[in-house]
């Protein structure tokens, strides 16, 4: 089993607009399910209504995946200004001793 150990560390995380493609595919879903919400009728009658279930699904869960990224990158960017040290003003008078 030891053969299958990787022997690279792993890369690190590709970071993009994640807020934007979350709301992206939650519209998405939410456009197929209003495409398909007409045609209710001919889903329930060959047992395909969890089709428009699944779009819905799909649509809610993206709302809790926008608000998640959201809070995500609001954690981000408070840990990246605790990090940044700051340095106190200095001044551009000499001082007289």
């Amino acid at each position: 089993m030891a053969k299958w150990t990787p022997r690279h560390e792993a890369p690190e995380p590709l970071e993009g607009p994640v807020v934007a493609t979350i709301i992206g595919g939650t519209i998405l879903w939410f456009l197929l399910f209003l495409i398909q919400l007409p045609f209710y009728g001919w889903f329930d009658d060959h047992g395909h209504t969890w089709w428009l279930w699944t779009c819905l699904a799909g649509a809610g869960l993206g709302l809790l995946g926008v608000w998640y990224v959201r809070k995500r990158d609001a954690a981000i960017k408070r840990a990246a200004a605790q990090d940044q040290p700051t340095t106190p003003p200095t001044s551009s008078t000499p001082s007289a001793q």
